[in-house]
């Protein structure tokens, strides 16, 4: 297939957004398993703790670790203390603007917007673009011309996979968006999903930021050094690289067009370590089918609803073990996709996913 046709067919304002209209797959109809109510309101409830506890580490241990990089900069001990202080920043960040995105990390809203704020800088997310983006994600997830978060195409652009473990396109695309932004103007898909009284604000911010990047290049030239984008907008490049990983088991090969998301998600156990910086997304199926549940309440939602699901994968090795032959057979056949079985006694697929995803 082509890149152009392959583009057309994700696009949000090509034939695909029309014809999920038509089929009703727009309609927000999508299968959740049941879960009592008054236990649903335990998960749902939200607590400033959890998410002053994990911010403080995540933030801490930044400052930390660039400080050192800072001391040892000029020496190779410098390294290790900068790839950590890049995970922190450029991959970790990607959870918290996500998380802070849906409002649950905290009871005490205005924390969830600074840190969404900051984490969103660090991803060099335009916040208000990637609300709303974010928004249509969860209401049609891999609905062909409606998602625009899709990751992973059918077939896959796996040269742009590849060079986004280094941020090589997102960085370079998030840069144009700025200065596009900077100068008033949205793009065509933008403007679908995006309402027009927020449009000040997507400008407005994206100044704020050309000025900051802006400034701390001039810093560079000044010092006759490279410390400064080292600490601000280059863990975005050699930092990111987790972010990448994490973010592909989320749909990676998965069925699209469907409105179940035991069909289209993934849920991967992992360890304490990466469930820290990815903040417990890795319960990604639970997350799509109740997504106001914080995330620090993820693992006690999988143990209610386990039952519904396929078995979650064992560690991220196993995801990979079934995500890299199916993108790889993608390329050859467009049609297939992973197909997941449900546990004896699991409530059916939704009635209303298409006949490619109940076969087996």
């Amino acid at each position: 297939m082509r890149n152009k046709d392959r583009l057309a067919r994700y696009s949000l304002t090509g034939p695909e957004a029309a014809r999920a209209v038509e089929a009703g797959l727009a309609d927000g109809d999508w299968f959740r398993s049941a879960v009592p109510r008054k236990r649903m309101k335990e998960l749902m409830r939200r607590s400033d703790w959890p998410g002053l506890r994990d911010t403080g580490l995540w933030l801490g241990l930044m400052i930390v670790a660039g400080g050192l990089g800072i001391f040892f900069w000029g020496s190779w001990a410098a390294v290790p203390c900068f790839l950590v202080y890049g995970v922190l920043y450029g991959s970790a960040s990607d959870s918290r603007w996500h998380e802070c995105g849906h409002g649950t990390p905290f009871r005490t809203r205005w924390y969830s917007q600074v840190v969404y704020q900051l984490a969103s800088f660090f991803m060099m997310r335009e916040p208000t673009v990637w609300r709303w983006q974010h928004a249509r994600h969860h209401t049609d997830t891999l609905i062909l011309g409606r998602d625009p978060e899709i990751a992973v195409m059918r077939p896959a652009r796996l040269a742009r996979l590849l060079a986004n473990l280094a941020g090589l396109v997102d960085v370079p695309v998030a840069l144009w968006a700025m200065v596009r932004h900077s100068a008033g103007r949205l793009d065509a898909e933008e403007r679908v999903f995006i309402p027009e009284s927020e449009w000040h604000k997507v400008f407005r911010t994206s100044r704020i930021w050309l000025a900051i990047h802006a400034g701390t290049i001039a810093a560079c030239f000044a010092w006759g050094s490279v410390l400064p984008v080292v600490l601000i907008g280059g863990p975005r490049i050699y930092g990111t690289f987790l972010h990448v990983v994490y973010a592909v088991t989320q749909h990676a090969g998965m069925g699209e067009n469907v409105l179940d998301h035991r069909l289209n998600t993934r849920t991967v156990h992992m360890s304490r370590i990466h469930r820290f910086l990815y903040w417990n997304m890795n319960y990604h199926v639970e997350h799509h089918m109740f997504p106001m549940v914080p995330s620090h309440r993820l693992p006690e939602l999988h143990e209610e609803i386990k039952h519904d699901l396929a078995p979650a994968y064992p560690s991220l090795w196993a995801a990979y073990r079934e995500i890299v032959p199916a993108v790889l057979r993608q390329l050859k056949d467009p049609t297939f996709y992973v197909r997941r079985e449900l546990p004896p006694g699991a409530a059916p697929y939704h009635p209303r996913s298409d006949g490619r995803a109940q076969a087996h």
